[in-house]
């Protein structure tokens, strides 16, 4: 009887491809990931830094809060964004479904006023993986979500907040949920305006030795 020398493994899945903005900082393409706090938006900016073409930008018409040129300038040309204002909640979700079955565009990002249901984030995980197999390119859909976020069956959530000080730009991005990867964070900078943010590792401090005396 032959005898088995070695354990059998399973081969690990291949890695699912990502929108990358750094090492170890990435949201996974054909899938529903969500970002939350003060600079979720800036998230979502910093996103589309990363990918090609149109960026779909879906909000509620009755929000005050809109995105404004100038802002979005620090991070991408605004020209790329196509803004849809939604006139009830339920059509935001189902814009964003749309545009995602249609893989048409490589990012789309929902505005959300509250936490999207667990059925309507399966609906866009699957229109994603749709687009990503009919469409013309791999779609990736990002919701924002007020306060700590916690949407359901999401890919990846991450929260940012800025903490900037005087004229540094900085943040602190937090990755809250991934499946595959620990929670993390990171501080982030942007050099200026328009430059790519990058994780910012702290310099050490200069240790003066100390003389004992004998």
């Amino acid at each position: 009887m032959p005898t088995q020398l070695l354990p059998q493994t399973r081969s690990a899945a291949p890695a699912r491809p990502a929108i990358t903005l750094a090492a170890d900082i990435a949201v996974p393409r054909a899938r529903l990931s969500e970002a939350c706090g003060p600079a979720r938006r800036t998230f979502a900016m910093w996103l589309a830094r990363q990918t090609e073409g149109p960026v779909f930008w879906i909000s509620p018409d009755w929000e005050p809060d809109q995105l404004h040129a100038e802002g979005m300038r620090d991070f991408t040309d605004p020209g790329r964004v196509l803004c849809v204002r939604a006139r009830r909640a339920e059509d935001i979700l189902w814009s964003m479904e749309e545009i995602l079955r249609a893989g048409a565009v490589a990012l789309a990002v929902a505005d959300l006023p509250g936490l999207p249901g667990l059925t309507a984030v399966r609906r866009m995980h699957l229109a994603a993986e749709t687009g990503a197999a009919e469409g013309q390119t791999v779609p990736t859909g990002l919701i924002l979500t007020p306060g700590a976020g916690g949407a359901q069956g999401i890919e990846t959530r991450w929260h940012m907040d800025p903490c900037h000080t005087g004229t540094l730009r900085r943040w602190v991005l937090s990755r809250r949920r991934a499946r595959t990867r620990p929670v993390k964070d990171w501080t982030i900078a942007q050099d200026r305006p328009g430059a790519a943010p990058y994780p910012h590792v702290p310099e050490p401090a200069e240790h003066t030795p100390r003389h004992e005396n004998v």
